[in-house]
């Protein structure tokens, strides 16, 4: 993948990713944990995963690809969007070999200004894992302020870990990141 993003945009997932997903769980084993299912090691499973949760949308949940020349090599997620409050649960992940170029920043980036200023959320929220610096970084670098750490709060396996939480208001002013195109 080199230095050079390519063309980079954010997309619906389709079963077609089922490789691609699949590459990814190989290179990152902890990525299936994440993704709350631990039998992510063939196609198949992979492209059931798409078909029934990330290639899914509804009005409470959404997942598009982070697609570099067409390949999904990541995703952001904006979950549990709760109109009454006007609230969301924000993620992300990106392959090993997509990292360090932004583009985690830039995707979350994008949803971000899509749910606050298309689909009246005012506030995003979203944690990560207190030995995850390189994700704390990507919540930064998108706006996102961090508001506290939640003790033991995710437990995979037998090892329970502290999670940050951070959150982005539609009052917070944007970050001076490029956006990507939603296609």
């Amino acid at each position: 993948m080199g230095g050079d993003p390519g063309r980079v945009a954010l997309r619906r997932w389709t079963t077609a990713d089922a490789g691609a997903l699949h590459a990814a769980l190989a290179q990152s084993p902890d990525l299936a944990t994440q993704l709350g299912r631990t039998d992510l090691d063939d196609l198949g499973a992979c492209a059931d995963l798409i078909a029934t949760r990330l290639g899914a949308s509804s009005p409470t949940a959404h997942h598009l690809a982070v697609a570099v020349d067409g390949t999904a090599v990541g995703n952001v997620s904006l979950t549990h969007v709760e109109t009454r409050h006007g609230t969301a649960w924000v993620s992300y992940w990106l392959a090993p070999a997509a990292r360090g170029r932004g583009l985690a920043a830039r995707g979350l980036a994008t949803v971000a200004r899509w749910a606050l200023a298309d689909l009246d959320v005012f506030r995003l929220e979203l944690g990560h894992r207190v030995n995850n610096p390189a994700s704390c970084r990507v919540a930064t670098r998108a706006g996102f302020a961090a508001e506290g750490i939640e003790r033991g709060k995710l437990r995979y396996g037998d090892q329970r870990f502290d999670v940050e939480t951070h959150a982005r208001l539609a009052t917070d002013p944007a970050p001076p990141l490029a956006l990507l195109p939603r296609v």
